[in-house]
């Protein structure tokens, strides 16, 4: 098996690219553009032209790489097909280790960018040395990754994890971007915040910090740490959704750690305070031990965890 590794994660606006040793250590990451023009038919091409002029920079040969991992938007099956397409890069449903193989003949893995941006922080990250866990991000919406035994549990379709679409509130009138009603993404995610944020302010006229300047997940656990009353009751209602709905994940697939990560979890540690609690008061008492930790890599979690479905 080659001593090295590339971990590519396709983006909406980027692809992020890199070049790890055996260990898993990264010796070199770059990014390229996600040209998207006619249905994005010129991303993997690129992405391997990429790879080939850094191996060719780096004196690596073909026989030297143990292999290239791909994390992709869209549902991915076991196989490396995209199932479904991926809307937003403009791709149809194909094969894409087979079409990585046109270019470069190495093993080629994919998966969904969630599933592998989880992986990476299992493999070296906020959940390195855990076998089970589970990683959400909160960002614009909420993405979920299983780990079940050191596997990604990605379902038949590719589908598995998405933790986001969780049926959490009933009554609710407002759509979520997957079409339904009351998914937990309405309240746990950046714009969920926002949305709760909204609807606290217009409740009643109780002086806050949040009615002066924009509105934003910052801007609410900002007034947190500030102390401000309304804004404690925007994060223990957020608090709320989300320990009930990362409760109900636990008693499905009993893991050992939640990692939490995305734009929102920059509020950093306190933003713990309000989901612990609440995960303690629904969880099935079988499932209680778990640790949650925030997501340590970032940005960087898609190409590590890419990478480690060839080197882990």
């Amino acid at each position: 098996m080659g001593n090295y590794a590339f971990g590519v994660d396709i983006g909406g606006t980027t692809v992020k690219i890199g070049l790890f040793d055996r260990e898993g250590c990264i010796l070199d990451k770059w990014e390229i553009p996600t040209n998207k023009e006619n249905k994005g038919v010129s991303i993997l091409p690129d992405v391997a032209k990429s790879i080939l002029a850094k191996m060719k920079e780096k004196g690596i040969e073909e026989k030297d790489l143990a292999g290239i991992g791909v994390g992709a938007p869209g549902t991915v099956d076991e196989k490396g097909t995209l199932v479904g397409g991926a809307v937003n890069i403009g791709w149809d449903a194909f094969n894409i280790p087979e079409a990585v193989h046109a270019y470069i003949n190495v093993p080629v893995k994919a998966s969904n960018d969630a599933n592998v941006a989880a992986y990476g922080e299992m493999w070296q990250g906020g959940g390195k040395g855990y076998e089970n866990m589970v990683a959400v991000t909160l960002g614009t919406g909420v993405g979920g990754g299983i780990i079940v035994n050191g596997r990604l549990l990605t379902g038949s379709v590719g589908a598995g994890g998405e933790i986001g679409h969780i049926h959490i509130q009933d009554g609710e009138t407002e759509e979520c971007g997957c079409k339904n009603k009351g998914c937990l993404e309405q309240y746990a995610s950046a714009t969920g915040i926002v949305r709760l944020a909204k609807r606290r302010l217009q409740k009643d006229d109780k002086a806050s910090v949040l009615r002066d300047g924009t509105l934003s997940a910052k801007s609410v656990f900002d007034g947190v740490k500030a102390g401000d009353e309304v804004a404690i009751e925007i994060a223990e209602q957020f608090g709320e959704y989300l320990g009930k709905g990362l409760a109900l994940v636990a008693d499905v697939v009993n893991p050992e750690i939640f990692v939490i990560g995305g734009g929102v979890s920059k509020a950093g540690e306190i933003l713990l305070t309000f989901v612990e609690p609440n995960f303690q008061k629904y969880v099935f008492q079988m499932c209680r031990n778990v640790k949650f930790a925030l997501a340590k890599l970032g940005n960087d979690a898609g190409i590590y965890g890419a990478a480690g479905l060839i080197l882990r």
